[in-house]
């Protein structure tokens, strides 16, 4: 079914809260363990078919934010999701209380009970008002993020479109194009600093109320982290800071004489070649056609789904005005159909998209036909972006059908891409930790402290006096840290597997693609260590794997880039 005719109607709210609570009685009261199961399986389906009404209307909504209908939809599950969330958090306790738990964990397996748990201590009744308030907040940010038009190079832009003039190769113009962006952002500075503000306190509100020191441990509970905690991801944050912030600065000396630059400017960060970044060839459709042929050969399995979600029309690709910013991959449950969004921009990022949202989908469209209960369709998210980063690698072989001729530089700068992005989410992780643990910080304090940030995680960047970055507040521009807290290092914990799967890639394909097979299609029956070591790799808690997986990829980046002749002198990284 093709997703415009996939049909929507709004759930009848006070209908199924009412069914789930009537479940959660007769879980409690069930004569046997099989009755228990059956009420589970239920309950699992009702949960699904509001989870895809949801998400329908939330597609529907970032595919035009101006939509009257889908807009006042958005609202609804706004108010409507957090009281759903505790309504399923009586089906989770009284699954954890049950009398015939045995036989359940058997049955679903303990992972799942660790999982809810976990969502049983995420919220309480009392906290149902706030968690409204914060969605509201979540999308007056999107929607504000969303409006803006930036008039640039004799049009209006959306932030996503001014990505193209920021990695041209006329240096003066990339810094007016950032100057521009940044100058959008400092005119709406008073609405981001308030709802940011009232995000924050209404955050550490919730955290008191259930009795958390701060809002940190309760969101590492809503992100279902299982498997590791706060300690295991300051000891990757203080590896990534002691062994990779120096390797990083190797390679970004080696970028900055590539472009003929003696120390790189914010604006100059992005930029990998004097010639320009190689950008795709051809039209979004071209490129979309490119994609279908990639996945075709890559596997049978890859194959199918790729076939799936065009004939589907699962994808909505092109920027446009009112289209909400960013891009991710979701799946419509009671469809069993990923969905694709995206804005492309004519760069780099618009195979990324191809790769990284698409090694999403893959992992959705085979969990979704193993049947599995929700908790365990999918690891934690930063397993799940294991599927999409390692993606990104393991369809090299098929990056010429986007780039042509000019292969060779996407792929240097996409491993450094991938090698300098773990700084930065290191960066944004403990900037949220901060702001969290100090919720009375003013707007200028927490600024400063982003400043105070980037000089430690990012010293190879001069900020000059650039508006908006230049005065510490750039993380404002980072969607996660206001709609998505404490998520952002998931892209780091799986960033290093991912990049061990290249080095895995490099040394035998075949083996690579059977491993990430594997792993997909243990979806999220074990946790984000098992899942790494069940691949063969190391997680970043473990010896000095941070150190041994920064030294390998930047030794392939000075090699590939002096056998390619795209730098003349050789600058020892090692």
């Amino acid at each position: 079914m093709k997703l415009s005719q996939m049909p929507y109607a709004r759930p009848n709210l006070d209908h199924l809260l009412g069914e789930l609570e009537q479940i959660a009685q007769k879980i409690s009261k069930a004569p046997s363990g099989p009755a228990a199961l059956d009420l589970f399986e239920e309950y699992n389906q009702l949960r699904d078919h509001f989870d895809s009404m949801a998400t329908l209307s939330s597609i529907r909504h970032t595919c035009d934010t101006r939509d009257d209908f889908y807009d006042k939809e958005n609202d609804f599950y706004d108010q409507a999701a957090p009281l759903l969330t505790e309504r399923c958090n009586q089906v989770s306790r009284a699954m954890l209380q049950s009398s015939h738990r045995p036989f359940l964990e058997e049955k679903l397996g303990s992972l799942l009970f660790q999982k809810l748990e976990l969502a049983s201590g995420a919220s309480c009744e009392a906290v149902v008002e706030l968690m409204q308030r914060e969605n509201a907040l979540e999308s007056a940010y999107q929607k504000l993020y969303a409006s803006a038009q930036i008039e640039f190079a004799g049009k209006k832009n959306t932030v996503s479109q001014m990505g193209y003039y920021k990695r041209s190769t006329d240096r003066a113009l990339r810094r007016s194009a950032t100057q521009a962006e940044g100058a959008w952002f400092d005119a709406h500075r008073a609405e981001l600093d308030e709802i940011y503000e009232e995000m924050v306190q209404n955050r550490t509100e919730q955290a008191q109320i259930m009795g958390y020191k701060s809002y940190t441990p309760l969101s590492y509970l809503r992100m279902g982290r299982c498997g590791y905690g706060p300690k295991q991801v300051k000891a990757c944050r203080d590896a990534v800071q002691r062994d990779l912030v120096p390797i990083v600065c190797q390679v970004k000396k080696l970028q900055a004489k590539r472009i003929g630059q003696e120390k790189l400017a914010y604006y100059d960060d992005s930029f990998r070649f004097l010639e320009g970044n190689p950008a795709p060839i051809g039209t979004p459709q071209q490129i979309l056609d490119a994609g279908r042929r990639m996945y075709q050969s890559l596997s049978p399995e890859t194959a199918e789904y790729i076939d799936f979600m065009l004939e589907g029309e699962l994808f909505d690709l092109l920027s446009r005005e009112g289209k909400a910013p960013g891009g991710y991959c979701t799946c419509i449950v009671d469809q069993k159909a990923p969905f694709i969004f995206s804005n492309f921009n004519a760069t780099a990022d618009d195979v990324d998209v191809l790769t990284h949202e698409a090694g999403h989908g893959f992992q959705m469209y085979l969990a979704a036909r193993q049947n599995l209960p929700a908790e365990l369709r999918e690891p934690g998210m930063e397993s799940c972006e294991i599927h999409s980063m390692s993606m990104e690698f393991l369809t090299s072989d098929y990056h010429h059908l986007f780039f042509g001729p000019n292969t060779a530089r996407y792929q240097l700068a996409h491993a450094e891409d991938a090698l300098c992005f773990l700084p930065y989410g290191c960066m944004v992780d403990q900037f949220q930790q901060t702001v969290y643990d100090n919720p009375t910080l003013t707007s200028e304090e927490r600024n400063r402290a982003w400043a105070t940030l980037e000089k430690t995680y990012r010293p190879w960047i001069d900020f000059e006096d650039l508006p908006f970055y230049g005065r510490g507040a750039g993380w404002q521009r980072q969607l996660h840290i206001y709609e998505c807290p404490f998520y952002y290092i998931d892209y780091v914990l799986a960033q290093l597997v991912a990049l061990q799967f290249f080095a895995a890639f490099l040394q035998d394909k075949k083996d690579a693609w059977k491993r990430y097979l594997a792993l997909t299609r243990l979806a999220g029956t074990r946790t984000y260590p098992d899942l790494v070591h069940a691949a063969g790799f190391l997680t970043p808690f473990e010896g000095k794997s941070v150190w041994k997986v920064g030294q390998k990829v930047a030794g392939w980046i000075e090699k590939n880039q002096i056998q390619t002749k795209l730098f003349a002198k050789k600058a020892s990284i090692i």
